[in-house]
Parts: C-alpha cells; structure tokens; sequence
C-alpha cells in the first residue's frame, strides 16, 4: 500500500486548495455548534411531545 500524492488527498478530502488551519471546522451532521447541540435535542423532543399530546387531545375531543 502507497501513501497518497497531495492531489490524491484532495481529492479524496474534497478540497480544491487543501485546508488551513482557520479554515476547518468539525461539522457532525451538519451541526457545526456542538456545544448547543443538547439544548437542541432538548428543544426538538420537547417539541414532539407536545405536537404528540396536541394530537391526542384532538383524537380525543373527536370522540365525544
């Protein structure tokens, strides 16, 4: 197994001109904020459950 030219890693890596330092940032998922991301999670099931029991409430006034 051969190590891969510089070219070959951009290509792979998806860069034109390669990365510097500034210029790279983690990005899991497309969530670049790790550190809001519990709130967010947070946020999106609190907002499922309440569309959930908005819903069952529905179901249930249609039956009386």
């Amino acid at each position: 197994m051969r190590e891969l030219t510089v070219t070959e890693v951009m290509f792979v890596g998806g860069g034109r001109k390669g990365c510097s330092s500034g210029s790279g940032k983690n990005n899991y998922g497309g969530v670049s904020d790790t550190g809001s991301l519990g709130q967010d999670l947070i946020q999106i099931y609190e907002g499922l459950v309440a569309a959930t029991s908005h819903i069952i409430e529905r179901v249930a006034s249609a039956f009386e």
